[in-house]
């Protein structure tokens, strides 16, 4: 679990020397309050300071402190007002689709076993959603486990739905306060009796949650996906609900299993571990997404590598296929 937030600042640390690089762009009011400035750590796993390594990475807006309204899945403006600098929150991506790769290498680096990269794994997930609930971000979607992964050994396999099911019962309390819907994706058929009655009651229990939409692809498959909105749409075709004709991107869009979102196409895929390669994760949703590949095992990805990847993202021209032409 990481450490509670206190936006507190130490006594050594002055209004002058802290907020000179930025002081033009706040009142000395404002600048007071900031620097009194606590949150609430009522929650059990929060983020340490965003971005307050140095001044040069403090961006304050003053008219959101000044009278507190509510920004970012609804997080009060005390706690969202802070933004890392170079970062432009109206070119914030939408959605985030993260191949979480390396768990295993991290612990074999370190002498440890399997589990432990897996342990820590988790540990960098909580440090992401959390982060997406900072900046704004409206859904984040997770290859957790691939339908390739169940050729895996059977003792792993078990730790594994096994940390799954751990993880999310004792989170549950954590996303219904931060008002985090969870929507699980993939052959769900394949796992534990108990961990599919327990998505079932997750999905159910958070399915009015307002804030970040958090999507875990467990035994998931990108081709067949493809492949079941293919046979659901054959079916409408041959019960003549559907013409052929009336077949599109649009209704295969509708038939895939990220129908549950109203963001289903990633902005942005991250993948760590320094693998090129999307492997079989989000085929049909990835068609225009733009790419960045981490060489940080999992384990190690943190907020500085997040941060880093949104600003690569946000130096990048989009052009879904077109030309600009200056």
């Amino acid at each position: 679990m990481l450490v509670s937030m206190q936006l507190r600042l130490p006594p050594s640390v002055t209004n002058t020397t802290l907020f000179a690089p930025v002081k033009t762009l706040l009142s000395n009011a404002c600048l007071s309050r900031l620097c009194s400035m606590s949150v609430p750590h009522a929650r059990p796993f929060h983020l340490p300071r965003l971005s307050l390594r140095s001044p040069s990475q403090l961006v304050v807006d003053e008219e959101q402190l000044a009278d507190g309204r509510p920004d970012c899945a609804g997080a009060p403006a005390a706690e969202c007002c802070l933004v890392p600098a170079g970062l432009r929150r109206e070119s914030i991506p939408k959605h985030v689709a993260i191949i979480m790769d390396g768990n295993r290498r991290w612990a074999q680096l370190r002498g440890l076993p399997a589990s432990s990269g897996y342990e820590a794994g988790v540990r960098s997930l909580r440090l992401m959603v959390e982060l997406c609930c900072k900046l704004g971000i409206g859904v984040l979607t997770v290859f957790a486990f691939s339908t390739d992964n169940w050729f895996r050994p059977k003792v792993e396999i078990e730790f594994l739905m096994s940390l799954f099911e751990r993880g999310v019962r004792e989170e549950l309390e954590s996303f219904l306060r931060e008002k985090i819907r969870i929507s699980i994706i993939g052959s769900t058929s394949k796992l534990p009796n108990s961990l599919q009655k327990l998505i079932v009651n997750v999905e159910e229990t958070t399915k009015n949650s307002s804030g970040l939409h958090l999507i875990v692809a467990v035994s998931y498959s990108g081709q067949y996906d493809i492949v079941q909105a293919c046979q659901r749409i054959a079916m409408k075709v041959k019960d003549g609900v559907i013409a052929p004709d009336d077949v599109n991107e649009s209704l295969i869009e509708q038939e895939l299993v990220t129908n549950c979102t109203q963001f289903p196409y990633p902005d942005l895929l991250i993948r760590t571990s320094g693998e090129l390669r999307i492997s079989n994760f989000l085929l049909w949703q990835l068609a225009y997404t733009e790419l960045f590949f981490a060489k940080s095992l999992w384990p190690d990805f943190g907020e500085i590598e997040f941060l880093e990847a949104l600003h690569d993202f946000q130096r990048r021209q989009r052009r879904y296929g077109g030309s600009c032409f200056k």
